[in-house]
């Protein structure tokens, strides 16, 4: 019996391949039809993309930075500033929220009523206020409502507590500082050979030991050592105390935060802390109850029966939505022009008023954000695929 053969207009597969391949032509085309009209556009006004204005003198004062930079540096050199600014506000950003986030989440599931509920009021006011509004009330309402310089809270550092930001002692390299460098890389190079040390110990026996305790007591202990021997040897401690002193209008010396820092970090912190809060107890609540059952049945205390039992378990359902958290903060971040702190994008939008580089900054700005991101996505799911349940 002859086979019939399907026309490939009614062939399934036929017709999927075809649909995709249509699809893709319209985005190519329609990509490409908005590049050439963006190209016509630009080169009607003599403005085709180019990144040399990164060269040029910048001609710009920036409040913060963690590198040196005056007016005379470029606008390569300042774009890098305003990166650095959020790097720092990120980073802080993330340890600080994860920690008040989880002890927050804890305390939405504690039996004890009046944490439970001091717990329920705190997320459900923050996750329904919008961020920018709780950056602008840390900001006029709570920081620039210090008392004025002349008129600052001392604290015993000294530290200069005012509506100019907070300064406090700090520690300033000296000339045996490069040496205790080294030290330090001793010890977290030694850390790492007693975490390793210690984690497969835990696989041998059973038995996980405090490796985060132990390997973190050896980078400090080495660290100490290493400080009071070179103190000993070179006469000279690593570090000198440089404290804040009083002149004029400002301070000078040892370390100030500025209340638009203050106020960025505190609203990140404060508005992210909630979502990781519920994600944390949506965590915990997956773990079965037979599991805290049989841990109490073992003699653990509630600490004990957190620590070991239930939250090692939860990582696995906390990890995931915890990334979307972390990005979310990161480029919440760029709402810091809103108070004049500069950030990336506070400064990548001086510099496109500057040089008329719209096109150039974005690219800029969206390569910066898109590769944190990812730094954080990949580190986030080695972390995730690191603590996974292994099915067998």
């Amino acid at each position: 019996m002859k086979e019939t053969t399907i026309p490939f207009w009614r062939d399934e597969r036929v017709l999927k391949w075809i649909a995709q391949i249509i699809f893709l032509i319209i985005v190519v085309a329609s990509g490409a039809y908005l590049y050439h009209n963006m190209m016509t556009a630009l080169a009607q006004r003599g403005l085709l993309p180019s990144f040399h204005f990164l060269k040029l003198t910048a001609g710009f004062d920036i409040g913060e930075h963690l590198i040196p930079y005056s007016r005379s540096d470029t606008y390569g050199r300042a774009l890098l500033v305003g990166i650095l600014n959020t790097i720092e506000v990120s980073f802080l950003g993330i340890i600080f929220a994860t920690i008040l986030g989880i002890i927050i989440g804890v305390m939405r599931l504690s039996q004890n009523w009046l944490l439970n509920k001091i717990a329920t009021v705190y997320i459900e006011i923050i996750r329904n206020v919008p961020l920018l509004v709780l950056l602008v009330f840390w900001y006029t309402g709570v920081f620039l409502q210090f008392p004025r310089l002349k008129e600052a809270k001392i604290l015993p550092g000294p530290t200069y507590v005012s509506n100019r930001g907070i300064a406090m002692p700090w520690g300033k390299p000296t000339e045996t500082w490069h040496l205790y460098l080294y030290v330090l890389a001793f010890g977290l190079l030694l850390a790492a050979i007693v975490w390793w040390r210690l984690t497969l110990i835990g696989k041998r026996t059973g038995r996980m030991p405090l490796v985060t305790v132990w390997s973190t007591l050896t980078f400090l202990g080495v660290a100490l050592l290493g400080w009071i021997g070179i103190t000993l040897i070179y006469h000279q401690a690593p570090l000198a105390i440089d404290r804040p002193e009083l002149k004029g209008l400002r301070t000078v010396g040892g370390l100030e935060l500025t209340p638009e820092f203050l106020a960025l970090l505190s609203g990140l912190v404060f508005y992210t802390a909630a979502f990781i809060a519920e994600v944390v107890r949506a965590g915990i609540q997956s773990v079965s109850k037979g599991q805290v059952e049989a841990a109490r049945a073992l003699g653990l205390n509630g600490f004990q029966t957190l620590r070991l039992v239930v939250f090692p378990q939860a990582l696995r359902v906390i990890v995931p939505p915890m990334t979307s958290q972390y990005l979310n903060l990161t480029k919440n971040s760029s709402l810091a022009v809103f108070i004049g702190f500069p950030d990336l994008y506070s400064v990548a939008g001086t510099i496109h008023n500057q040089t008329g580089r719209a096109v150039e900054v974005t690219i800029l700005m969206m390569a910066v954000y898109l590769s944190f991101s990812l730094m954080t996505s990949v580190f986030m799911n080695w972390y995730n695929k690191k603590i996974r349940l292994v099915e067998r």
